[in-house]
């Protein structure tokens, strides 16, 4: 093994808090989903438990792995964690259905006496229609995207461990609000009509690619952080800010733009079925 790729290994270890989380977040998940299959088989069939665990299992890798090195270290590293954590685990995650499951999962005594008051909460859940609507859901995901990718913030993300954590709760949160409305897992209403979803997913495609383009096309590195930092993989910053900027615009584009595909194609088959 290279001796740079061997460092990042040798710097690494398993973040607890993050590994303890995900593993009990799919204990958790597993238990209610044997629970609820015994009434609603159709409903949940393995691939939503494999959806879901698939799921966490790309969320551990992005932010608990030695990946996290790697992104410390190149921008177009930093990139592929950032598609992976906003345009994969969010998908993933709420393909398999995670409300009912997690409240079925947990011990009757946390779901009755603490979680059943705030489920119960008019403003809590008022608050979470408001924040799950096309529109909020959508500015908050593209400002918060735009946001930590301005130099000063990004910089200083990289710079600030805990506030780097951050800037990941801000994409993992916010992305999850953003696929909310397009996957609309059960038990939500499908309330939004299907075609509204394909300006929402373009128009997200677009924001992308602005930034993307950019960094990919500027004649300079954009972050400073890059430049200062001993950049021990012998890497020009240059170059790997057009590799970076080059991930964020093809790959990134699609996950934007193979959804829009495919709702498009199943739009059109039920105004097809809808006219025979």
């Amino acid at each position: 093994m290279p001796p740079e790729i061997q460092a990042v290994f040798d710097d690494w270890s398993p973040p607890v808090f993050l590994t303890i989380l995900t593993l009990l977040s799919a204990v958790v998940y597993i238990r209610g989903w044997f629970a609820i299959r015994k009434t609603r088989p159709e409903q949940f069939p393995d691939w939503r438990l494999a959806s879901f665990l698939g799921g966490l299992a790309v969320l551990w890798l992005s932010i608990g792995s030695p990946m996290d090195g790697f992104a410390d270290a190149l921008l177009s590293a930093h990139m592929v964690e950032h598609l992976l954590l906003m345009s994969v685990v969010p998908p993933l995650i709420l393909l398999g259905a995670p409300q009912v499951p997690m409240l079925r999962g947990l011990p009757r005594v946390v779901t009755v006496y603490l979680l059943g008051p705030l489920l119960r909460s008019r403003s809590l859940r008022k608050l979470g229609h408001f924040l799950t609507r096309p529109a909020v859901a959508w500015i908050t995901m593209n400002f918060l995207f735009l946001a930590w990718h301005v130099p000063g913030a990004y910089n200083f993300a990289l710079e600030h461990e805990r506030w780097h954590d951050f800037e990941h709760i801000c994409f993992l949160g916010s992305s999850i609000l953003f696929w909310w409305p397009i996957v609309r897992p059960w038990p939500t209403s499908a309330r939004y009509p299907g075609w509204l979803m394909l300006p929402y997913l373009v128009g997200a495609d677009i924001v992308n690619t602005a930034l993307s383009a950019f960094l990919a096309f500027c004649d300079r590195p954009v972050y400073s952080y890059y430049v200062t930092e001993p950049n021990t993989f012998h890497v020009s910053p240059l170059a790997d800010q057009v590799v970076g900027g080059s991930i964020m615009w093809v790959v990134g584009s699609l996950f934007f733009l193979v959804p829009a595909a495919l709702i498009t194609i199943r739009l059109i088959q039920q105004e097809s079925r809808a006219r025979a």
